[in-house]
């Protein structure tokens, strides 16, 4: 029998980004692995239970937690380093750092590790970021280069940053993207994307922008532009409100559009699957992402996207979606007009990006992570 254990605090706390993979990952490795494999769930506590029901214990997949570890600051510093006794105690033959960490002293111990790294953007904007948080962050990653039997990059872009920074041979490195539900993808019925729409006060036609509301996302770039937009074209955000918030909707009011812009906070799956089949097109202008997963969900509900330059949204956007510099509302409005209804190309570029998508729904992330575990154990 080989056990494999997953650092699961993002699985129990995280209901985006890394939660999301965390539980997709290993829900899908539950039903691809060997039988002769168990799995253990190593979380600080047992997080939410909505979160963790998504992830159901079984015969051979079970939650471990800390047994002494009672204050955060016990918890944090099982996580970190005192959970290499328990893995050892549980005679764990490989663990999985699925959020960009590993405990210290996992190479000492024996067992041999994968980690997940998603983004290295507090090393290549540290401006985003608390000093003091960027420094830790830093000293993390490097000691998980050092500590890590192989690395997984969600992208050849952070495959290039991890080499860049990390000074790590490629050779340790599998770029394996992340598997993306097609959900999206179906549609749902008018009589519930009409209910969206009129219970959310969304306007007839809107421009889309999902993610947190944050500097490096960049959204203020869009809302430069919308005064170069056709005067019923609105834009619609929805995501967690930061104190870059704030300077969005005073740049609206100074600019004169600040009626047509809505920012929606706490969506439910649901209505964000009808709010992106109620959209136009997708504008996703970060400075700076590991993936972008927004932007495939988007492309899934037959939406036409525009984007950034400058880091991995090519990638997740092919070659039919549009790309402009971070730094330009007039670019940025231009593109925009492209993807409108009844702009020439449109649906060609759709048709197009949905065939690029398809490489992301079950494009096998679980067999491919099953073959980076081969490689530590000497079969692959």
């Amino acid at each position: 029998m080989t056990t494999i254990a997953y650092d699961a605090k993002r699985l129990v706390r995280n209901r985006t980004g890394l939660g999301n993979y965390s539980r997709t990952l290993v829900n899908d490795l539950q039903r691809q692995l060997p039988k002769d494999y168990s799995m253990l769930l190593y979380a600080p506590d047992k997080g939410s239970d909505d979160l963790r029901s998504q992830v159901t214990e079984t015969e051979r997949l079970k939650y471990v937690y800390p047994e002494k570890a009672r204050s955060g600051v016990a918890r944090a510093v099982w996580r970190s380093w005192g959970i290499v006794k328990d893995l050892k105690r549980d005679h764990v033959d490989i663990y999985h750092g699925l959020s960009g960490e590993l405990p210290i002293g996992i190479k000492a111990s024996g067992i041999k590790s994968v980690v997940t790294i998603h983004d290295l953007i507090f090393l290549r904007h540290p401006e985003y970021y608390n000093p003091i948080d960027a420094a830790v962050y830093k000293a993390k990653f490097l000691l998980t280069c050092r500590e890590a039997d192989r690395i997984i990059a969600i992208s050849e872009c952070t495959k290039r940053d991890i080499m860049e920074y990390g000074n790590v041979d490629s050779a340790r490195i599998d770029v394996i993207y992340q598997s993306c539900a097609g959900r999206f993808s179906s549609k749902l019925t008018q009589e519930s994307v009409e209910a969206t729409k009129q219970h959310l006060h969304l306007p007839t036609r809107f421009v889309l922008n999902v993610g947190t509301i944050e500097e490096r996302k960049n959204i203020g770039l869009a809302v430069n532009a919308l005064p170069k937009l056709p005067e019923d074209i609105h834009l619609v955000v929805v995501g967690r409100r930061t104190k870059y918030t704030e300077s969005v909707e005073k740049t609206a009011k100074k600019l004169g559009v600040a009626d047509r812009l809505h920012i929606l906070s706490g969506i439910d799956d649901n209505d964000l699957q009808a709010i992106y089949q109620l959209a136009e097109t997708f504008v996703y202008p970060s400075r700076y992402e590991g993936f972008g997963i927004p932007i495939i969900e988007a492309i899934q509900s037959g939406l036409p996207v525009v984007a950034c330059t400058g880091s991995c949204l090519e990638e997740a956007g092919g070659p039919d979606s549009l790309y402009v510099s971070p730094d330009d509302p007039v670019m940025l409005a231009g593109a925009i007009k492209q993807t409108l209804k009844g702009a020439g190309g449109r649906e060609e570029r759709i048709k197009s990006s949905r065939m690029y998508v398809k490489r992301f729904e079950n494009n096998d992330t679980a067999k491919r992570v099953i073959d980076s575990y081969k490689k530590i154990k000497g079969n692959g």
